[in-house]
């Protein structure tokens, strides 16, 4: 009852992966509503500070501030495709998948490594049991 070790819930090694994994989703879901916030701020601030205050006209491109947000746009649409289509795809278990083929491939091919060894191991046993075979004799010491 006062005993000073408390007796904590432990994670088994596959739902601590889930929860790391759903964290880490979170978190780009997260950082890419930040960026559509950050992009919308930095929209308005461009059509503010050309338009309604006149800075940039003496560029060489007329409206820039409407290249700038397309740019900008096509940057947070990439990133919208990567967190949400992309990783639908090549998510997790697409990922599982893809290491347990590397590994197959890599056990195979250690496979017929080890077989190779072996079979240069047995011509260089029976090379050198032929030399043995075929060295004369020493001739026998009498006494």
């Amino acid at each position: 009852m006062f005993s000073k070790t408390k007796k904590t819930e432990r994670l088994d090694p596959e739902q601590r992966e889930q929860y790391e994994y759903a964290r880490a989703r979170v978190k780009q879901k997260k950082n890419l509503m930040r960026h559509f916030v950050v992009f919308l701020a930095g929209a308005i601030f461009l059509v503010v500070i050309n338009p309604v205050l006149g800075y940039g006209n003496d560029f060489f491109i007329k409206d820039w501030f409407v290249w700038a947000i397309l740019i900008w746009a096509f940057i947070f649409l990439i990133h919208l495709f990567n967190v949400l289509i992309m990783n639908t795809f090549m998510g997790k278990e697409w990922e599982t998948k893809q290491l347990e083929k590397l590994k197959a491939k890599q056990e195979k091919r250690i496979a017929e490594l080890d077989k190779q060894m072996a079979q240069e191991a047995i011509v260089e046993a029976v090379k050198k049991k032929k030399e043995h075979d075929t060295m004369p004799s020493p001739p026998a010491i009498e006494e």
